[in-house]
Formats: C-alpha cells, sequence, structure tokens
C-alpha cells in the first residue's frame, strides 16, 4: 500500500513550475527505412505463401507456354504463310510480353479480395505499419511473378525460333519497360479489388476490361488487316504501344515514340489510380 504526501503551500510560495508537454507533429508518421522494411518483411511473407501453395504459380508457368504455342501454330501459318511460322513467333512473342504482364496484373486484384474474405486484413489493421506498405508488398511479389513468366515466354519463343537482331540488353530494356507498365496496370486491379464484393466479380470486371485491350491491338496481328474505326482503337491501346516498342527492341527498328507513350501511360495510370486504392484501403481497413 502506498502512501501520498501533500505538502502544505505556504502563503505567497509559488508553485513550481510543471514540466512542458511536447506534442511531435511527426508521432505515429512512419518513416522511408521503416516503410521500405515493411514492404520487405510483407513482400517475404507473400513469397512464403506461394512457397507453401505452389499451384499459386501454376498461371506464370504454363501460360507463356500454352499461348505461344497455340497461337504460333493456330495464327502462324495464316499470318506468315505455311512453313514460316518462325516469322511470326518473332512478331508474336514481344507482343506476348504486354499480354502476360496484363493477364498477372489481375491477380493483385483478386488476392487482396481474398485476403479481406479471409480476415487477413482484420491483422494488419492491428500492426503499426504504413496502410501503403501491404499494397506495394502485392506489387513487388507479382513483378517477381512476371519476371517468371516472362522468362519461361523467352525461352519457349527461342526453342520455336525467335530472333533478336539487336543485344541481350534491348531485350532486358524490352522486360523492363513491359515491368514498369504491368506494375501500373496493378493499381487499377487493386481499385477494383478493393470496390467488389467477391473475387469472381475481380475477374469478371477484369475480363471486360482484358478482352478488348489484347484482341483490339497489335499483340497478334498488324493493325493494317483492321477495319479503320479498329485500327484507330489500335493506334491508342497501351498494349499496341507496348508491344510495337517491344518489337522494336528486339528487331532493331525502335520508334521512340512508342516507348514514352508506354512511359507516359504507366505515369497517368499510376498518377490517377494509386491514390485512390490507398485511400479506398485506407477506409476498409
Amino acid at each position: 500500500m502506498s502512501t501520498a504526501t501533500l505538502t502544505k503551500q505556504e502563503p505567497g510560495q509559488q508553485q513550481p513550475p510543471r514540466p512542458a508537454v511536447v506534442v511531435d507533429g511527426n508521432e505515429g508518421r512512419i518513416g522511408l527505412r521503416a516503410n521500405l522494411r515493411h514492404i520487405g518483411a510483407l513482400a517475404r511473407r507473400n513469397m512464403l505463401q506461394i512457397k507453401q501453395d505452389p499451384e499459386s504459380m501454376f498461371d506464370v508457368l504454363f501460360m507463356p507456354i500454352i499461348f505461344t504455342l497455340l497461337f504460333t501454330f493456330v495464327f502462324g501459318g495464316a499470318m506468315a504463310g505455311k512453313g514460316n511460322q518462325d516469322a511470326y513467333v518473332s512478331y508474336l512473342v514481344p507482343g506476348l510480353m504486354a499480354m502476360m504482364g496484363l493477364n498477372v496484373s489481375m491477380a493483385v486484384g483478386t488476392g487482396i479480395n481474398e485476403d479481406f474474405q479471409k480476415g487477413v486484413m482484420d491483422r494488419f489493421r492491428t500492426m503499426p505499419i504504413a496502410r501503403s506498405s501491404v499494397l506495394i508488398a502485392k506489387i513487388v511479389t507479382e513483378i517477381g511473378r512476371m519476371l517468371v513468366a516472362f522468362t519461361i515466354l523467352l525461352i519457349v519463343g527461342f526453342i520455336l525460333g525467335l530472333t533478336v537482331a539487336t543485344s541481350p540488353l534491348h531485350v532486358l530494356a524490352a522486360v523492363g519497360l513491359s515491368l514498369a507498365f504491368g506494375a501500373s496496370l496493378m493499381w487499377i486491379f487493386i481499385l477494383i479489388g478493393l470496390s467488389v464484393k467477391t473475387a469472381q466479380a475481380v475477374q469478371g470486371i477484369a475480363m471486360i476490361v482484358l478482352m478488348p485491350l489484347q484482341f483490339g491491338s497489335s499483340i497478334f496481328a498488324k493493325p493494317e488487316t483492321m477495319p479503320g474505326w479498329l485500327q484507330t482503337f489500335t493506334d491508342y491501346n497501351p498494349l499496341s504501344n507496348l508491344a510495337d516498342a517491344s518489337r522494336g527492341l528486339f528487331l532493331g527498328n525502335l520508334e521512340m515514340r512508342d516507348v514514352w507513350m508506354v512511359l507516359g501511360w504507366a505515369v497517368v495510370i499510376t498518377a490517377v489510380t494509386a491514390p485512390l486504392a490507398i485511400s479506398k484501403f485506407r477506409k476498409k481497413t
């Protein structure tokens, strides 16, 4: 049991000043180093989840093989002439890099939605971490999956006769351009995943977006063979710009306009959708 001793104040005696309470305006604000550490820890958590569930990698392992074989041997003869599939492979594979990036990006929206359904985000809510680090860690993980898909795509392409007329640095530049654009698209799918109730709804909305962008582009066929109105859509389709830029880097006939268009689209998409996605995530958590 403790006792409190009261000191009687003499008349005219001044009370000692109380210590000032300093309010730190930065209290609760997470610094850059801590944020990067959180992103690394959460990305590692996502990687461990993939290790425990290897089936989650089936899409990036088999999709490049199936699509390359399917489009080469189904459309290759019609596009380049019977027996000239090698020429079509050199046209197709750089375009498929854009398609792979788009399809892999869709998975991040589905994953975010499922994490909310499973209650994973309830645990993050109680942790002293920046809300944006959860989303950025998801994007880092999907970029790693995207690199796996691009590697397999290029290996299959070289086996089927893909020709690179430039250098390995140009190929790496094409991969980097595809990664940058794919990362920007992930913010769109994150926003969709945060806005709808189920993962099936994310996939349904994503397919409505994916189909016109993929087939209304220069990924599979040259726009010159399309009707005039479709050519106009293709010219402004960012997937066409990405496919043409990648082909230019592979074949040595690069037009810088395509590169700037891809980078411009990536910056605009990220600048518009990333703040909306982070704000939506903060409200939900």
